[in-house]
């Protein structure tokens, strides 16, 4: 048994025990009545789903079975998303870019290909999206922006790669104290600058792209290890439902000072389509409409402070502790809490009862939202 063959072992075990007490798509959630979770939730009449089937990776001398349809070797496995893929992409080095969001910068490019997006309160009242990839590729990715501190943490949890164009003093120094102990920096106004370019028709700092092949070669440039550890935290996915045992529709608001985000759930595809201020979101590197298997919404104190940097007012996000959490992942919510011991911990999603709220196989969308916002799901 190869020592990636141990790990996702493991994760089976872990996958089934959780699926058994939690899951978006097991047993039917009714969602609970708004003075249980808030004024701000209007949650969806709960419909029935019949149960997932548990996709695990069968290992030497495992009884463990899979679908005849969906052959699963551990190796084949992608550490994010939970897809079958090319062992050779499964268990990449991670690479996390951070994205612009300000109106100028959009469309932006590479959300697709991504594996794992976030997107969090940032300066002056913006946001800031961190697009996270394993197994995909993307041409074009950006346009870039600086780091912040809570987005090189999420980083941290599985020890990837960073592209960004600088940040903040703060985050600067965090970086330099710990590049290549919790994640490689690829700076683009330093180390890192040949994996970046100025595209024409924007103007800076609206302008700074890349690409994942680029970001590639500079990670083996610095150093960087070629893939993610098998030691680190990886979720639990279970397989898809059958489209017609699926939630009809659902309708997800998140609302932010500079845009409001949607998200619909489209029962033929399993997928909700993201869309920004009433229209629907395409990336600009394949002019496709952005989608996602699952949403989920993270709430956490947020503040402005004058002190990290002179001059200028930044963000502070706590995103180390623990608060409350929506998870929405085929038409339906669980209702849960999320929890990050420390820096470099793996932000977890628990359900009532403290066990882990498994994801459905495929990208997800962290939506990091300020306590107390009107988050508003329904048909």
């Amino acid at each position: 048994m190869s020592s990636r063959q141990v790990p996702a072992l493991n994760r089976c075990v872990a996958l089934i025990a959780a699926l058994a007490l939690a899951s978006c798509a097991t047993s039917p959630v009714t969602p609970s009545p708004p003075a249980a979770v808030g004024p701000d939730l209007a949650a969806s009449s709960p419909v029935a789903i019949a149960p997932l089937t548990v996709t695990p990776s069968p290992s030497a001398g495992s009884s463990l079975d899979t679908s005849p349809s969906l052959p699963i070797l551990p190796d084949s496995i992608a550490d994010l998303t939970g897809e079958t893929t090319d062992p050779a992409l499964a268990h990449r080095l991670p690479l996390a870019v951070l994205l612009d969001d300000n109106r100028v910068a959009r469309p932006q490019s590479g959300f697709n290909s991504a594996s794992l997006v976030y997107q969090a309160p940032a300066d002056g009242g913006e946001t800031r999206y961190m697009l996270v990839y394993g197994e995909g590729d993307s041409a074009e990715i950006g346009p870039v922006r600086s780091g912040r501190i809570y987005f090189v943490h999420w980083a941290s949890e599985i020890e990837a790669a960073i592209g960004h164009y600088g940040g903040d003093r703060l985050t600067r120094a965090y970086l330099e104290a710990h590049d290549h102990e919790r994640f490689t920096d690829i700076d683009a106004l330093a180390k890192g600058a040949k994996a970046f370019h100025r595209v024409k028709g924007r103007t800076a700092p609206h302008n700074g792209y890349t690409s994942t092949t680029a970001l590639r070669a500079m990670a083996v440039k610095l150093g960087g290890p070629p893939s993610m550890s098998a030691e680190l935290y990886r979720r639990t996915f279970v397989a898809p439902g059958d489209p017609s045992a699926l939630a009809v529709t659902q309708h997800i608001r998140i609302p932010y000072r500079t845009g409001l985000v949607e998200y619909r759930f489209d029962r033929a595809t399993d997928l909700y389509q993201r869309i920004l201020d009433g229209r629907p979101q395409v990336d600009a590197a394949d002019d496709r409409p952005v989608t996602t298997r699952n949403v989920v919404v993270l709430f956490m104190s947020f503040r402005t402070d004058t002190r990290i940097e002179p001059g200028h007012s930044r963000p502070v996000v706590g995103a180390i502790g623990t608060g409350r959490a929506l998870v929405f992942c085929e038409g339906r919510l669980v209702e849960g809490t999320w929890s990050k011991a420390g820096e470099t911990a793996p932000t977890r999603l628990l359900d009532a009862t403290g066990a882990e709220i498994p994801l459905v196989i495929g990208r997800t969308f962290f939506q990091i939202v300020p306590d107390g916002t009107a988050v508003r799901a329904g048909a």
